[in-house]
C-alpha cells in the first residue's frame, strides 16, 4: 500500500485537468489524414507489412518443403528397412527349410542304415 497522499482534492483535480489538456493538445497537433507525410508513412508501413507477409509465406513454403522431404526420406528409409527385413526373413526361412530337409535326409539315411543292418543280421 502506498504512503498517504498529502495532496489536496484541488491539486488532484488540477493535475487531472492539465493531463487532459495535454492529451487534447497532442491530438490537435497531429497532422490531418490527407497530409503527404502521413500518406508516405502509411505507404511505407504497408510496404513493410507486405514484405513481412511475403517473408512469412516464403518461410512457410520452405517449412512445408522440408517436412515433405523429411517425410519422403522417412518413407524411403522405412521401405528399405522393410525390404531388408523381408529379405532376411526369407533367407532365414530358406535356411530353416534347408536344415530341415538335411535333417530329414540324415534321419532317412540313419533309418536306411538300421534297416540294412537288420536285413544283414537276418540273412546270417
Amino acid at each position: 500500500m502506498s504512503a498517504f497522499d498529502y495532496r489536496s482534492f484541488d491539486d488532484r483535480r488540477q493535475h487531472s485537468q492539465s493531463a487532459k489538456a495535454a492529451l487534447l493538445a497532442k491530438f490537435k497537433a497531429r497532422p490531418p489524414a490527407d497530409d503527404p507525410e502521413v500518406i508516405a508513412k502509411a505507404k511505407a508501413r504497408a510496404e513493410i507489412a507486405q514484405a513481412r507477409e511475403e517473408r512469412a509465406r516464403e518461410r512457410e513454403t520452405a517449412r512445408i518443403a522440408a517436412e515433405r522431404k523429411a517425410a519422403e526420406e522417412k518413407r524411403l528409409r522405412e521401405e528399405a528397412e522393410l525390404s531388408a527385413r523381408l529379405a532376411r526373413e526369407a533367407a532365414e526361412l530358406a535356411a530353416a527349410q534347408e536344415r530341415k530337409s538335411a535333417e530329414l535326409a540324415l534321419k532317412k539315411a540313419q533309418r536306411d542304415a538300421r534297416y540294412a543292418a537288420r536285413k544283414a543280421k537276418a540273412k546270417r
